[in-house]
């Protein structure tokens, strides 16, 4: 289906090849980066990884939830009841590492264990860790790392998002630029018809040699295959570019009519906002550039990982009071230890602590690691701004240049001409002035490219900073 399709495509694009008729649709830039930015299924993507870790920051915070339980249950032999029991109870974690707990339980029977109290008995509890988990547990770690988590991956989406956007961006005006090619061919072509059409009749009243009329045609077929060439490669550009291209549904859009660009390369909005873009660029602090905010939260992430790895070093020391109450008594609370209460004291030494401690030196060994990488990063990135920068001026600088040895081609080739129309020059030193024309004007366009695409390196870099 995918080589049928573009079949399909390039025959519409050959239909068309005589002229641009009523039914070509029409494209402008703006347009076309709306719909990248709305409809291409890898900005869609990632729009979904920056709800997925969302989503993770709320599984965290469930590690933080009060749970309820109950149990309802009774035993009889024989006619016997051992017991009857109906138990309710809330556990509340807290941020600070500490669990609230309380219960209800009645029990009856004629069975029981010592250790059962007869009929309704409320209990409020507290544990607290006195070393390990005190200061940082797994629960607080989670939730820490979830949150930075969603900032690392908001950082690199935005990275993500705007490289996809940056080639869209390249492709549009590499299509721009293959498409006025084409029509700087179509036009030499016509130019070149025009110019057989008036050798062959000097030829016929006798004016010019039959031989003139030969190289008018050699140079008009040389530049009709040239014509052809770009066409082909306009529409090469064109299927390019409808990769960029889908439907609200995140379906591929079905190219059925010739697009061609509504607009001309020297309308890019580059050539008014470079200089305000550079000044802009300057003022930027490179710590905020999403790259770096990565390595940032992935820091904060392996800093919490740190933590708690240094928690394992500590004893597990955990201390239990519960406080009880038979149901119908008066509630005396105080003091604590005097009566019905439980306490405990639970704790857990590793002998060696060699898992621990090496758990802890990865820990630090890989936020040294993203220390380095960072660091990289930083200087990559310095060095990327300076080459667009010199790249943006440098590409202005030469196209003023082009623009001006263009119009110098143009008054050699006028010239050429009128000394051709009394007698004085060649066809063939008119077919040379032609082409270097061409060959000028190609590479101006090749230039405009190169500099459209150094500024938007520059933009879309722009676009990573924190704040766009």
């Amino acid at each position: 289906m995918i080589k049928f399709s573009n079949i399909v495509f390039t025959l519409l694009m050959f239909v068309s090849i005589a002229g641009f008729g009523q039914d070509t649709l029409r494209m402008s830039h703006k347009e076309f980066i709306s719909i990248v930015k709305s409809y291409h299924p890898l900005a869609y993507n990632y729009r979904l990884q920056n709800q997925i870790a969302e989503a993770e920051i709320q599984k965290a915070r469930g590690n933080f939830d009060p749970l309820i339980d109950a149990k309802n249950g009774s035993k009889t032999i024989d006619g016997t009841e051992y017991y009857k029991q109906t138990n309710v109870g809330l556990e509340i974690p807290t941020w600070y590492g500490i669990e609230l707990n309380g219960s209800y339980n009645y029990i009856n029977g004629q069975k029981l264990n010592n250790s059962d109290t007869k009929g309704g008995l409320y209990q409020f509890g507290v544990t607290v860790p006195l070393a390990k988990n005190l200061l940082y547990d797994t629960r607080r770690a989670l939730l820490d790392q979830a949150k930075s988590a969603l900032q690392l991956t908001q950082a690199e989406q935005k990275l993500l998002t705007n490289e996809l956007l940056l080639n869209a961006d390249n492709a549009y005006w590499n299509w721009v630029r293959l498409y006025e090619n084409y029509l700087l061919q179509s036009r030499t072509v016509s130019i070149n018809e025009e110019r057989l059409i008036l050798t062959k009749k000097t030829y016929e009243y006798g004016e010019r040699a039959a031989i003139d009329t030969t190289e008018v045609v050699s140079q008009l077929q040389s530049y009709e295959v040239e014509k052809q060439d770009a066409y082909l490669k306009f529409v090469k550009a064109t299927q390019e570019l409808s990769l960029f291209l889908w439907t609200e549904n995140q379906q591929p859009y079905d190219v059925e009519q010739l697009i061609i660009p509504s607009q001309k390369i020297t309308q890019a909005e580059s050539y008014e906002n470079y200089g305000m873009l550079l000044a802009l660029i300057d003022q930027r602090d490179i710590n905020r550039h999403a790259a770096l905010q990565y390595y940032q939260q992935k820091f904060n992430i392996l800093e919490s990982q740190r933590r708690l790895k240094r928690q394992s070093l500590l004893p597990k020391l955990d201390f239990t009071y519960n406080f009880f109450n038979k149901e119908s008594y008066e509630t005396e609370l105080l003091p604590l230890f005097e009566n019905n209460y439980q306490y405990g004291l639970k704790l857990e030494i590793p002998i060696f602590l060699r898992q621990a401690r090496a758990d802890y030196q990865i820990a630090k060994y890989k936020i040294e690691q993203n220390q380095f990488d960072a660091d990289y990063k930083q200087q990559e990135l310095n060095a990327k701004i300076t080459a667009y920068k010199n790249e943006v001026i440098s590409y202005q600088s030469q196209i003023s240049l082009m623009q001006n040895n263009i119009e110098n081609y143009k008054r050699l080739l006028n010239a050429e001409e009128i000394r051709f129309s009394n007698g004085e020059s060649s066809l063939f030193l008119i077919n040379t002035r032609e082409n270097k024309l061409l060959e000028a004007e190609q590479k101006l366009l090749d230039l405009r490219l190169k500099f459209i695409n150094s500024y938007n390196q520059l933009k879309w870099f722009n676009e990573n900073f924190e704040g766009n």
